[in-house]
C-alpha cells in the first residue's frame, strides 16, 4: 500500500510543497507537523495590502527556473528565529535551502537584501512598522531620508508644516517676542530668510513636509 503522504501537495503562492516522508522528517526537525505548517502559512501569508512583506524563494529553485515561494508578512512574527524557521519549513523539500528574498513591499529599500534579510534588518523593519502604526507613515519615511535608523525619531519630530517659512513663523511665535524687541519693525521681519537659515544649519524637512530637529 502506498504512503498517503506521497500524494499530498501544499499550495504556496507560486508552486507547491510536495509532502514526502523526507519532507515530513525535515518539518519535524523544524518543530512543524503538516497541519501546523498549513496553519502557519495561513497566518504568515501576506495579502500585499500595506503590510511589510518579502517574497521568499530559494536560490536552488531559482537556478532551476522555479519561482516557487510565498509572500510573507514580516509583521506576523515575534522574532527573527521564528521567521527563519518558517521560511525553511515552506522550502523543506530542500535539505539545506539557501533562502532568497526575491521581492519586497512596504518597508524601506535600505533593509532589503536579495541574499536575505539579516536579523538587524528584520529588527529595523519591525521597529519601522511599529513607528508607522504609532505615527504617520509619511513622517517616518521623511525621517529616513536623513537617517539610517529610527532611534531618535520621536525626540527629533517637530510635526508637519506647509513650508520652511511656515515652520519659521512657528519658531518665532514660540521662542521670540518680536513686538517687544522690535516694536513696529516686527511687521518687516523676514520669515522666509529666517526659515532658510533654520533649514540650512539645524532643521530638516522631508518630501512630505515633516520637520525634524537635530538630536
Amino acid at each position: 500500500m502506498s504512503n498517503p503522504q506521497n500524494s499530498i501537495k501544499m499550495r504556496l503562492q507560486f508552486g507547491e510543497l510536495n509532502i514526502t516522508p523526507r519532507v515530513v522528517n525535515r518539518l519535524h526537525e523544524l518543530d512543524f507537523t503538516v497541519p501546523e505548517l498549513e496553519d502557519a502559512i495561513a497566518e504568515h501569508k501576506s495579502d500585499c495590502d500595506g503590510e511589510p512583506s518579502v517574497y521568499v524563494g530559494t536560490y536552488g529553485k531559482y537556478n532551476d527556473g522555479s519561482l516557487c515561494g510565498l509572500w510573507i508578512d514580516l509583521s506576523t512574527f515575534d522574532d527573527y528565529d521564528e521567521f527563519i524557521n518558517f521560511c525553511k519549513a515552506i522550502h523543506a523539500d530542500e535539505e539545506d535551502p539557501e533562502l532568497m528574498a526575491q521581492d519586497f513591499e512596504c518597508f524601506p529599500r535600505q533593509w532589503y537584501n536579495e541574499g536575505f534579510i539579516t536579523e538587524e534588518d528584520f529588527d529595523h523593519i519591525k521597529e519601522y512598522t511599529e513607528m508607522c502604526e504609532k505615527h504617520c507613515a509619511e513622517a517616518v519615511d521623511d525621517y529616513l531620508e536623513f537617517h539610517d535608523d529610527l532611534d531618535d525619531f520621536e525626540e527629533a519630530y517637530c510635526g508637519e508644516w506647509d513650508s520652511e517659512e511656515d515652520f519659521a513663523r512657528h519658531i518665532v511665535e514660540e521662542c521670540y517676542n518680536l513686538e517687544k524687541t522690535m516694536g513696529d519693525l516686527a511687521r518687516y521681519f523676514d520669515y522666509e530668510a529666517f526659515g532658510r537659515e533654520l533649514f540650512m544649519f539645524d532643521y530638516t524637512m522631508g518630501a512630505n513636509g515633516h520637520v525634524f530637529r537635530p538630536v
